[in-house]
Formats: structure tokens, C-alpha cells, sequence
């Protein structure tokens, strides 16, 4: 420009010539921006996304380690349940076995008070270990899911009741007798003492 007159450089044909030029610059700065801004949004999407997989990835490895322990942790539970359910049906078929090969018709009138005692201790064996294996199926939780029925206990001699519930009963029984013996022994003594 330096080169040219100070007429041409103020030409219209110049002036416009510039003009042009700086408007294509302009145009051409103006797409270069709006590249740069899509390639920021494409950044910052990414990085976006980035954070996503991050957060994700870190919520579901925490979700899933914690729920294999569980699993595994129920998973043994369940084999001790199994296991404990396996020992308790061998146990009552065994018992089963026993007590269906009681057979008192084939018993000799000589040996039956012994035969007698040797069955009665093997239906009391049976009882035990039915009510010691629900005991522990309850106690584990089980036996409410498969409900097994109540086993009476070895009192059906004695009216269905425990040793300790007659032992209440004798004791109420005989408290009025205790009470009047005792007033008795005290008035007995008393008239001594005034007697001397």
C-alpha cells in the first residue's frame, strides 16, 4: 500500500477491493469459530459422557461386589439349611425304619415286658430326636416354612402333663393342707407354753 499513490489508495475500486477482502476474513474467522465451538461442544460432550462412564462404572462395581457377597453369603446359609435338612431326613427315616419294625404280635408272651421296654425306649428315642431336629429347624428358621407338626412329649401316662406342671399341681393340691398343719403345730405349741 506503501507502494501505492495516495489516489489509488483511495480509489473505490480499491476501497471496495479491501472491504471485500476484510469481509472474507471476516467470514473466514467466523467459520474458524464456529468450527472451534463445535469442537468444543464434541469436548466437552465427551468429557461428559467421560464422567458418565466413570460414575457408572463406580456405581455398578460397588453395587455388584456387595451383592456377590451377599449372594455368596446366602448361597452358604442356604447349603447349611440343605445340609441340615439332609441330616434330619436321614435321621427320621432311620427312626421311621425302627418303628415300623416294631411288631408286638410276633413278640413271646416270656420276653414281652422285656420286648415292651425295648420299644417303648425306641418310640421315646424317636420323639426325642423329633423334637431336638425341629427345635433346631426352628431355631434356623425352617420349620415355619415347612411346618412339621407339634410331637406330644412321653407324659401320655401321666394325662398329657409334664413332671413340673404336676408337681404344681400336688403343691396347690396340699398348700391348704401345709397352711392348716402349720396353724395347728403353732396353736398345739402355744397351748404348751400357757399349759407350763
Amino acid at each position: 500500500m506503501l507502494e501505492l499513490s495516495e489516489e489509488e489508495a483511495m480509489s473505490p475500486e480499491h476501497l471496495d477491493s479491501q472491504v471485500q477482502k476484510a469481509q472474507e476474513q471476516l467470514l473466514q474467522l467466523k467459520r474458524q469459530a464456529e468450527q472451534i465451538e463445535k469442537q468444543k461442544r464434541e469436548l466437552e460432550e465427551l468429557s461428559r459422557r467421560q464422567e458418565e462412564l466413570e460414575r457408572g462404572r463406580a456405581e455398578m462395581t460397588d453395587k455388584l461386589s456387595r451383592s456377590l457377597v451377599i449372594l455368596e453369603r446366602e448361597g452358604y446359609d442356604s447349603q447349611k439349611k440343605l445340609e441340615q435338612i439332609r441330616a434330619t431326613h436321614e435321621s427320621f427315616t432311620q427312626h421311621l425304619q425302627l418303628l415300623e419294625s416294631i411288631e408286638p404280635k410276633s413278640w413271646n408272651s416270656a420276653e414281652l415286658p422285656k420286648e415292651l421296654s425295648r420299644a417303648l425306649s425306641t418310640v421315646d428315642d424317636a420323639r426325642t430326636e423329633f423334637s431336638q431336629q425341629r427345635s433346631r429347624l426352628e431355631a434356623s428358621g425352617e420349620s415355619s416354612e415347612m411346618d412339621l407338626p407339634e410331637v406330644a412329649s412321653g407324659t401320655a401316662g401321666l394325662g398329657g402333663k409334664s413332671f413340673m406342671q404336676w408337681l404344681q399341681i400336688g403343691f396347690a393340691v396340699t398348700l391348704p393342707l401345709i397352711i392348716f398343719g402349720a396353724l395347728a403345730l403353732l396353736i398345739f405349741f402355744w397351748m404348751a407354753s400357757k399349759a407350763q
